[in-house]
Order: C-alpha cells, then sequence, then structure tokens
C-alpha cells in the first residue's frame, strides 16, 4: 500500500504524457521507470513477467539490489547516476540482462531522463530488448537491402524480378518469397509506393501538371496513376498538391 502512494506521489511530479501505456503490449520490449533513488515506480507486463512478478504492483518501490545479482545491480545504478547528473540519455548500452530462463543474455537498453514540471529531473525510463533478437530481426532486411537500394535508384524503370533476385543472390521463387516475408508486399506493391512517395515530392515542391508527374514519378498511365495515388493517399493528386500548399501558407499557430 504504501508503495502504491509512492508512486501517485511521484507521478504527479511528472510532466504529463511523458509515457508509458504504449509499451504494455509492444513486443520483444522491456520498459520501466524509476525515481531518483532507483525505486522502480513503474514497468510493462514484460519487465513485470522477465523479473519474475505476475503484477506491476509488486515490483513498485523495490530496487535492482532485490531482483539482480550485485554486479549487474551496480552497472544499473552506475549507468542511472550518469543519466541523473547529466539529465542527457544514455542509449544503445550493450549489457548482461537475464533472459526468460534467469540467465544472463546480451540486451540493448536505452534510458532516458523524466523531467517534472519545473524542468528538474526527478527519474528515468528506459527499455530493453534482446540483442540477439534484434538482430535477428533485422537480418532479413539486412539480406534484401541491395535490393531497397536498387528499388530506390529505379523505381521509374520495368520492375525487372530476375534481376532483383540476382542481385540479392536468390532463385526468382526464393526472392519473391523472401521478399513478401520481409516487407509484407510483393516488389510490384514496392515499386508502386516508392513511385507514389516521389509523386507526392514532385507536387508539394514543383507546379508540374499532374500528368507530367505521373510520367517522372514511372506511372506509364495517367488512369494507373490516378487510382494508385489515391489508393495509398485517399484523395487524389490536386486535393494533396492544394492541402500541402495550404499547409505552407497557413500562418503559424500562436499562444493566446
Amino acid at each position: 500500500m504504501m508503495e502504491l502512494e509512492v508512486k501517485k506521489k511521484w507521478d504527479k511530479r511528472l510532466q504529463p504524457g511523458q509515457f508509458r501505456h504504449l509499451f504494455d503490449h509492444l513486443p520483444g520490449t522491456l520498459f520501466f521507470a524509476k525515481d531518483l533513488t532507483g525505486r522502480l515506480m513503474a514497468a510493462n507486463p514484460a519487465f513485470v513477467k522477465r523479473c519474475g512478478f505476475v503484477h506491476e504492483a509488486e515490483i513498485i518501490g523495490i530496487s535492482d539490489s532485490l531482483i539482480f545479482s550485485p554486479r549487474l545491480a551496480e552497472k544499473y545504478r552506475k549507468d542511472d547516476a550518469e543519466v541523473f547528473s547529466t539529465a542527457r540519455p544514455l542509449l544503445g548500452i550493450i549489457e548482461l540482462f537475464p533472459n526468460q530462463e534467469g540467465k544472463p543474455e546480451w540486451f540493448v537498453t536505452d534510458k532516458l531522463p523524466l523531467f517534472d514540471i519545473a524542468g528538474n529531473v526527478c527519474g528515468l525510463c528506459g527499455t530493453v530488448r534482446s540483442y540477439d533478437a534484434q538482430r535477428a530481426a533485422m537480418q532479413p532486411y539486412l539480406e534484401l537491402a541491395k535490393v531497397a537500394d536498387h528499388l530506390k535508384l529505379h523505381f521509374r524503370e520495368k520492375l525487372d524480378v530476375p534481376l532483383l533476385a540476382k542481385i540479392a543472390g536468390m532463385s526468382v521463387r526464393q526472392f519473391e518469397r523472401k521478399f513478401r516475408a520481409t516487407f509484407q508486399i510483393t516488389p510490384q506493391e514496392y515499386m508502386i509506393r516508392m513511385r507514389v512517395i516521389e509523386a507526392c515530392d514532385l507536387l508539394a515542391r514543383t507546379n508540374q501538371a499532374v500528368t507530367m508527374v505521373a510520367l517522372e514519378s514511372g506511372f506509364y498511365d495517367h488512369s494507373d496513376f490516378a487510382r494508385q495515388f489515391r489508393k495509398h493517399m485517399g484523395q487524389t493528386a490536386s486535393q494533396y498538391r492544394m492541402e500541402r500548399r495550404r499547409e505552407v501558407s497557413a500562418p503559424p499557430l500562436t499562444e493566446r
């Protein structure tokens, strides 16, 4: 009960909207927050479970030394102290953290200071992600990085799937399966999206006719351009251009 009262008082000192429930359902990410004494003030379900608890209320008000080994707890404390003293984030810390079996594993940790309404540091929040899991998640994109770079340069040209497969060092069938699994779309759909992005840029910064914009973006048929643009942007090219120009010409908002 006392721990919950401590948490309530601490929460009231924070500027509104700094964090929180966004992390409750974020896969593969552990989230936590601490006060200036190093006591845990918040944690998402994944962090709570990884530390051997069931409910968040069970860890409120306790410190790392009651959860982790002395060596790990001391390392975390030193990093926290640096964030508190400098009021600056510590990002991309590669450190040991217990995995689901309780064994130390390499994780990537980010820690950011939290400020009260007076602008003073009153704690920190952080995320912990498995280094191996992060690397594994990125691996499919790394395998297709050369293909993605090629499409960025040649999206106006006719799609050549055999060439893309050759760049990736795969058979056509293997490449198409891998590309869809990685980007959740086909190479053709990926290229169309690249063309739509280019069209948006041209519409915003030039006075070219919509037909010319379609051609310069890689579309060979105006009706197909119109259909694809509306599909991806939810409006016509002309409506998009007018909307962007209204945004540019609108006077800046001022405080009353």
